[in-house]
């Protein structure tokens, strides 16, 4: 392996670390959220003990580098007040540079001096081998097939995914080649993604939700030669754009028997004995040529502002934020108590990756797989059957759960009510001041009471009685969700991210969070603000060894994401707290700039609406280049539980809330428009009280209507993270929002509301 180049990063204007902390329900979902993920790219980022399950080995811990902070890493993070610097120039010939677009380069590695920081760099497999030894025999992946529970031990993972490396090799996976994987978390898609890695080739996660067409863009980006599917209607869409493919050689089927033989497709137990006695050589040859500063995974960014980028992301790049993060958030050893966490999230997002396979493999954790129906109602029973001890959900998992709650809290007793309510306020008031105060202390006497009256039982419902670590990223998350959950003594702690960062970047933790802030740099990173405002609002950029190395055959794009110094920048605007937290406070790219000359970051607005709305699902903030400000509304509806299109029907949540204020509509289409005036007047009346929290009379809504159907990722509106596609809405719904300007029209004012069309 070649002796890793150390890169510190550059002193810019005396900028020093953050300093950062040293580590760290529910009801059905069955109203079918449809596949979302955590993390978010560079252009949809924003937004991760009471008994043990699984056998132990008694393998002896390897003795770890113990963590040292770095002495420039001793104080709070300094903003810096200056023009970014011109973007990374194009390295000598043969010096290796912190950033490439070629998927066969190597890149010099952030390092540090000490602490974290300074680990000697490791490969996929270097990382996996060591797993091996310490935790060979303990539980690495469980999932279910019928009613039967299936397990593999480490011993047996890595065995498997040699085999799987062996047959990719057989098929013909050339160097620096894709594997797509296309379809539900499963066993096999973890053992295709690290053969893939092992064999030297790429692996690519592929939304599940993707058309033919986008399919065939990210496989013929990352020049494809085998292309993993869940099942048949996956493979349909491969075969759709076969023919558009020159580099692909071969598909494999991982679920279901196949409908059809054809040439080079095979399905998963064929795949593996093609591999299962070739000679170990070329493969061990191949594995001991890899280095850590190589690329191994791409990440396709949802093309939420154009064409999806391929992320790459080295051995390094995968191996270190592993490690950093377990320390982070002081995951717990296999060799002492074995953590678990329950895959449902797509794969093919860098968030669940990290979570589900790297992170677990470096504590030899227990990755238990969700049933394909998790986000349309199964996954409470997987959580309740697993009973994980850390927890990764999306906004939109934890605000389902919220209102089936809500829903479910509505239908009982007066007495249960009132006890609910009760134990959510003693609740709110303990885990608040336990926040804003580090260590509770004793417990109180009514805590105690409403921990054995309510929030025991509700950990329980949820299957997260033993889950000491909650986390939610990818997308900001209302602060009225945060306080929900919370009240129930189930703190949500916020993560955020990017795919250019191999996922987390900053991460709250038990000790050190605040409601809205996604916490501290992850040991061994660096945050600094460019371009602060007088009130500390800057854009946020990264430094780490957890920086991607560019994305593949765009070197221009590279450049506008890295600066000349190597930083990342994240295109999200944030500030720092007195106390280091880091809130994120808008989206460059998402800035309102009214005529006027106003600067209004949208989703503050859009969450005001909401949280003062409930029956409002989303929001969309309009007012680039234009007078005042309007707004669309949808209303919270059903979701068909196959396609995930929005319905016509209101959910229930939504029809108990138009009964409350005297509605009996139990549709969109009777509320659409301003149909229903007493709906109409009860929207009005929520953007009037927003609007007199506005600080000025240019960040007033002026304008709004509710449109007919919901957002959502068919749809269009919504991308594979359920992030907002602003440029997509503002096309789909110009009319409407024309309307809004026309000169006839005045504006709104609360004595003047729009009237119904």
């Amino acid at each position: 392996m070649s002796e890793a180049v150390v890169m510190e990063p550059p002193r810019t204007g005396g900028f020093l670390e953050s300093s950062c902390g040293a580590g760290s329900s529910a009801a059905s979902l069955d109203d079918g959220i449809v596949d979302t993920a955590n993390e978010s790219s560079e252009e949809e980022s924003t937004g991760e003990k009471e008994e043990e399950i699984g056998a132990h080995n008694e393998v002896t811990c390897s003795a770890e580098t113990e963590t040292k902070v770095p002495a420039e890493d001793a104080s709070n993070t300094q903003t810096v007040k200056a023009q970014r610097p011109n973007s990374l120039s194009v390295t000598a010939a043969g010096e290796l540079g912190l950033w490439t677009s070629q998927g066969d380069a190597q890149v010099k590695l952030r390092m540090g001096d000490t602490g974290l920081a300074a680990e000697t760099p490791l490969t996929v497999n270097q990382m996996f081998t060591s797993a091996v030894e310490r935790f060979g025999d303990c539980l690495a992946l469980s999932w279910k097939e019928g009613e039967q529970q299936k397990t593999l031990n480490y011993r047996n993972y890595y065995e498997s995914c040699r085999t799987a490396a062996k047959s990719f090799l057989k098929l013909g996976l050339q160097r620096y080649h894709g594997v797509g994987i296309l379809g539900f978390n499963s066993a096999e898609w973890f053992i295709a993604d690290i053969g893939a890695i092992l064999a030297g080739g790429f692996a690519v996660g592929i939304y599940t939700t993707n058309s033919p067409e986008a399919c065939q863009y990210v496989a013929e980006n990352c020049k494809a030669n085998i292309i993993v599917v869940e099942n048949h209607k996956q493979l349909q869409k491969i075969l759709q754009v076969e023919d558009k493919l020159p580099h692909l050689k071969a598909i494999i089927q991982y679920k279901d028997a196949l409908k059809e033989k054809r040439p080079n497709l095979y399905t998963w137990a064929e795949f593996m004995e093609l591999g299962r006695d070739e000679p170990d050589e070329p493969l061990d040859a191949i594995i001991s040529s890899q280095k850590p500063n190589q690329c191994c995974t791409l990440i396709y960014t949802s093309g939420t502002t154009g064409q999806p980028k391929g992320v790459m992301l080295s051995h390094d790049n995968l191996t270190w934020t592993a490690l950093s993060t377990s320390r982070h958030v002081r995951l717990t050893d296999a060799t002492q108590a074995q953590e678990s966490v329950v895959s449902y999230l797509p794969l093919s997002h860098v968030a669940a990756q990290m979570v589900d396979i790297w992170v677990t493999m470096r504590v030899g954790g227990a990755t238990y797989f969700a049933q394909p129906d998790a986000l349309k109602g199964s996954l409470v029973n997987t959580l309740k059957e697993v009973r994980p001890t850390a927890f990764m959900g999306v906004p939109r998992v934890w605000e389902k759960m919220q209102e089936k709650m809500k829903s479910v809290g509505a239908k009982s007793s007066t007495v249960r009510r009132k006890v609910a309510a009760w134990a959510k306020d003693v609740g709110l008031q303990t885990n608040l001041t336990k926040m804003n105060h580090g260590a509770a202390g004793r417990p109180t006497f009514s805590y105690q009471i409403a921990k054995k009256l309510v929030f025991k039982k509700v950990r329980k419902a949820l299957g997260l009685d033993r889950c000491s670590k909650c986390y939610t990223g990818a997308a900001p998350i209302t602060k009225d969700t945060l306080e929900f959950f919370l009240s129930l003594d189930i703190p949500v702690y916020e993560l955020y991210g990017m795919s250019e960062s191999t996922g987390p970047h900053t991460i709250s933790l038990p000790d050190a969070f605040r409601l809205t802030s996604c916490g501290k740099e992850i040991i061994g990173c660096k945050t600094k603000l460019h371009n602060p405002d007088e009130e500390g609002n800057g854009e946020i950029c990264f430094w780490g060894r957890h920086i991607f190395m560019g994305y593949l055959n765009m070197p221009d794009k590279t450049e506008e994401a890295l600066d000349a110094d190597g930083w990342l920048h994240s295109g999200d605007l944030g500030k720092h707290d007195e106390n280091g937290f880091l809130f994120i406070t808008g989206r460059i790219k998402e800035l309102i700039i009214t005529a006027g000359g106003e600067n209004i970051p949208p989703v503050p607005t859009e969450d005001a609406v909401k949280e003062a709305v409930p029956l409002i699902s989303n929001a969309m903030l309009i007012g680039d280049k234009r007078k005042f400000l309007s707004m669309l509304l949808t209303i919270k509806s059903q979701v068909h539980a196959e396609t995930g299109d929005p319905e016509d029907e209101l959910t229930p949540e939504a029809v108990e809330l138009c009964r409350k204020l005297g509605s009996n509509a139990t549709r969109v289409s009777e509320i659409a428009g301003g149909r229903d005036r007493v709906i109409h007047t009860a929207i009005q009346e929520g953007i009037n009280r927003v609007n007199e929290k506005a600080i000025s009379n240019a960040q007033r809504i002026q304008k709004w209507i509710i449109l007919d159907r919901d957002f959502s990722i068919s749809g269009g509106e919504l991308g594979p993270t359920m992030k907002l596609k602003r440029p997509v809405v503002a096309k789909m719904y110009k009319e409407q929002i024309e309307n809004f300007y026309k000169e006839l029209a005045t504006p709104t004012t609360p004595d003047n509301p729009l009237p119904p069309k």
